[in-house]
């Protein structure tokens, strides 16, 4: 399965894990963000960067990840009301906190809070698995100038 990540250019060169705080990890928790699509991973940016525009600094990162890892899944249905909020993430940390502490899957499953028809895999780096997952490619992101305007009007 090919997974994709949007990362600043001087992040790209490898599966990088710093531990920082995310919405299915608390701090000191080494883990990968990725989507499903590049199209996710786009849109998963484009929130994140809350109006500041892409330029020619950003990668797409292609990793490879193999069909015989095991993952565990993170139904929309089982979640509480308001996981989505970007203000709320201590809904969702525990959960991702006890997959990564039990170590039982190199890969999370979750919704897109952005749009949660669609899903984002959180890789553990410290599984031992986690060397069976490759960085495959890193190409340029351009965006559409349009997506550009669209941020720039947000800031």
């Amino acid at each position: 399965m090919l997974c994709f990540r949007i990362t600043h250019k001087d992040f790209s060169r490898g599966l990088i894990a710093p531990g920082l705080p995310g919405r299915w990890n608390g701090s000191g928790k080494k883990v990968i963000y990725c989507a499903e699509s590049v199209a996710l991973a786009l849109l998963e940016n484009m929130v994140r960067r809350q109006g500041v525009g892409f330029n020619n600094d950003f990668r797409i990162m292609v990793i490879d990840i193999p069909d015989s890892l095991k993952v565990t899944t993170i139904r929309e249905e089982s979640l509480v009301s308001g996981w989505r909020d970007f203000r709320h993430y201590g809904l969702c940390q525990p959960l991702g906190n006890t997959w990564y502490e039990l170590g039982k899957t190199p890969l999370l499953k979750v919704p897109s809070a952005v749009l949660p028809q669609s899903f984002n895999y959180v890789i553990n780096a410290e599984h031992p698995d986690f060397k069976k997952i490759k960085l495959v490619n890193v190409v340029p992101l351009i965006p559409d100038e349009r997506i550009e305007a669209i941020l720039r009007k947000k800031s």
